[in-house]
């Protein structure tokens, strides 16, 4: 498919690189293509960034047919414009998509929208460091019906946004609150697909932890209550005795396209890692022993984002003196810096838009 290109008469003016924060702006265009049954996926275009009009009825308002994906673009040094394991996340879509009854996209178009948007877009993707142009893939169900029963037409949008630290903590520690009452996900569920309802049921116990002046929840697994799932929208890692523990994927937890690199970074510095089951009494016990060295979250928003305090039924452990650790700042120095194309790409994850 050839995908038209139109291109807005009224440019807006760009933000102060210096005052980005996340998901606030965004940029002149964005990729819309649609799906029927008759025609499958059809119209593939580049049109001006303009709101979306939608039946009242629409299915993705009333039963959440719905599923999204979080990527980067970056500015390398030289000028070039990177993107960091595309296809994982790609693939990650259709996974979601089939969890969700949404039709497949072709993993190799999907690849040339993204990179036809960034390129029109291409003076959007901030220069400075620490800064990247986020990518926001979402397909909605447009049937305007009420019924439960999957649409049978869909909306493909994707959407870019200049971009700081997700969080305002930055690389710096943060805090943490262990949920003991919500749950974010069951197996069977949808815990492993990106889709919206999976953070609004998360909505609750964030506000409470914010109350309590922390700055993400860390999730239990649904059945006991014991086992440690992910923290907010990313995965979670813990440094114990010198091994780096995150939990193994059993269909609660999203499959991050930053926890499998980490995983592989830190295998190839020599670090034992270990995909297993973590209970939060183990991680509470090795606090106390003097074992919990390290801990962190990974996701494509935050890349790396320490913990530096764990709030654990009203008690609070403090992690390495609620300092970053040496591993922490190892991963993200050497993450974001192929991210960013500052250092040689051993493991052929960077993709330049050409």
């Amino acid at each position: 498919m050839n995908i038209t290109i139109t291109r807005t008469t009224t440019p807006k003016v760009k933000p102060d690189q210096n005052k980005l924060g996340f998901g606030k702006h965004f940029t002149d265009h964005m990729f819309l293509m649609d799906y029927n049954k008759e025609q499958g996926w059809h119209d593939p275009r580049i049109v001006p960034f303009a709101d979306i009009s939608l039946s009242p009825a629409c299915a993705v308002f009333h039963y959440a047919q719905e599923m999204f994906e979080g990527m980067k673009a970056y500015k390398s040094p030289d000028g070039r414009n990177l993107l960091f394991r595309p296809m994982k996340n790609i693939e990650r879509m259709n996974n979601t998509n089939e969890r969700l009854c949404i039709p497949q996209v072709d993993p190799e178009f999907t690849l040339k929208a993204i990179k036809e948007l960034i390129k029109v877009d291409e003076d959007w993707i901030p220069v400075d460091d620490g800064k990247s142009l986020y990518i926001r893939p979402f397909i909605i169900a447009t049937d305007p019906f009420l019924g439960v029963h999957p649409s049978a037409s869909y909306l493909f949008c994707i959407i870019l946004s200049p971009v700081g630290a997700y969080y305002a903590e930055g690389i710096n520690p943060v805090k943490i609150y262990v949920e003991d009452e919500y749950v974010r996900a069951v197996k069977g569920g949808t815990g492993f697909a990106k889709t919206g309802g999976n953070y609004a049921a998360s909505l609750r116990a964030q506000e409470k932890a914010e109350k309590l002046g922390y700055t993400q929840v860390l999730w239990l697994d649904g059945i006991h209550h014991e086992y440690i799932d992910e923290v907010g929208a990313m995965n979670v890692f813990f440094l114990i005795d010198g091994e780096l523990i995150t939990p193994q994927l059993e269909g609660n937890i999203l499959p991050g396209v930053t926890r499998d690199s980490v995983i592989n970074l830190a295998r190839s510095m020599g670090v034992k890692v270990s995909e297993r089951r973590l209970s939060i009494k183990e991680v509470v016990a090795a606090a106390e022993a003097g074992k919990l060295e390290e801990a962190f979250g990974s996701g494509t928003a935050a890349v790396i984002s320490p913990m530096g305090e764990l709030n654990v039924e009203g008690k609070k452990i403090i992690i390495n003196e609620g300092k970053i650790g040496a591993l922490s700042q190892k991963l993200y120095d050497t993450l974001t810096g192929i991210q960013w194309g500052k250092i040689k790409d051993e493991f052929g994850w960077s993709v330049e838009i050409d």
